[in-house]
């Protein structure tokens, strides 16, 4: 699910007007791009040259994108080339402001966006070298497994105005229940253990773009970066054994002598559950604002399913293999 805000001509020419004042990049094409969640997303041309420019609206999420502009400098400073560069403005910023939103100006990679088995491998090699980066001098969250999301989701349901939405979820509410319960339980095993923290990205396997030779791999959007045992990058393909003999491999090979602990990687699997749930009452709740209310800020929409059909198939789709295999533990 993409943010496809439809922008008119004024919009996008004051947008190429605002790069060439502060970036000092004259536009000659402004197209949108499907490249994110939270953000508008866009490629500019200038001659030969493009960019990628990702503009957040969304006031749950500007803080973590402000943050993210300084994990990106810091990995780059550290070697780590499989990354989008950022493109600073005339006066040394790393990010500016535009109609309420910030805006990141980064290098334009070709290729396409890409998550399957066989982008597994690369993946962790690259998440592996990322682990051996020092974190020291890099101001950004601690993992503290607190486990709150599960409360933010019954939170966020209690003022949710989507009624179709709130009968789906009610549909499932004994499932949802039951995983909450799960979350909580792994809470209480891993609280204890702040031991072999690296920096991790959160969402690597679906911000991996396949370049079209195939010959090169690059990680993006690292505005979920936190500091966080590797199982926080792990989990999404922890039910299956070659995945975690994989990232396990990819681990040693850079001298990170970490073992996986089961217990971690369950509570990212419910935790991230919840997570994402709550990104959609976000976006069905900012598309309403929108329908009753003057606004700029981005509406979250599908051009295929409703809200309902989306969280529907994410409740119940690939994500119960990971339940099935923690449900015993």
């Amino acid at each position: 699910m993409y943010s496809s805000v439809i922008r008119d001509a004024e919009y996008i020419a004051g947008l190429g007007e605002f790069i060439h004042t502060e970036y000092g990049i004259v536009s000659d094409r402004l197209t949108t791009t499907k490249r994110g969640f939270y953000g508008e997303t866009w490629c500019l041309e200038c001659g030969r040259k493009r960019y990628f420019i990702k503009i957040v609206y969304a006031p749950e999420h500007l803080e973590i994108y402000k943050r993210s502009f300084s994990v990106v400098r810091h990995l780059c400073d550290h070697g780590i080339d499989f990354i989008s560069k950022i493109i600073e403005t005339k006066t040394g910023k790393l990010f500016s402001y535009y109609d309420n939103a910030i805006v990141g100006v980064f290098d334009w990679i070709d290729g396409e966006l890409t998550e399957n088995d066989e982008t597994k491998i690369p993946e962790y090699k690259m998440l592996a070298k990322v682990y051996t980066v020092p974190s020291t001098g890099l101001t950004i969250p601690r993992e503290n497994f607190s486990g709150v999301t599960s409360d933010l989701f019954y939170d966020k349901l209690k003022s949710l105005k989507d009624k179709q939405l709130s009968l789906l979820l009610e549909k499932y509410c004994n499932k949802i229940e039951h995983r909450a319960k799960r979350l909580k339980h792994f809470t209480s095993l891993c609280r204890s253990d702040k031991t072999g923290f690296v920096i991790t990205h959160g969402d690597a396997g679906g911000n991996l773009i396949v370049c079209d030779n195939e010959s090169k791999y690059f990680i993006v959007d690292w505005d979920t970066a936190i500091l966080a045992p590797p199982e926080r990058d792990a989990w999404v393909m922890c039910s299956k054994e070659w995945a975690r003999n994989a990232f396990q491999s990819a681990l040693h090979d850079n001298r990170i002598f970490h073992t996986l602990k089961h217990e971690r990687l369950a509570f990212y699997c419910y935790d991230f559950f919840f997570y994402y749930l709550n990104a959609f009452l976000d976006a069905s709740t900012n598309a309403a604002a929108t329908s009753t209310i003057e606004t700029t800020a981005t509406i979250y929409t599908s051009t295929t399913s409703s809200s309902a059909e989306l969280v529907e198939d994410y409740i119940t789709g690939w994500i119960e293999d990971s339940f099935n295999y923690f449900e015993n533990y």
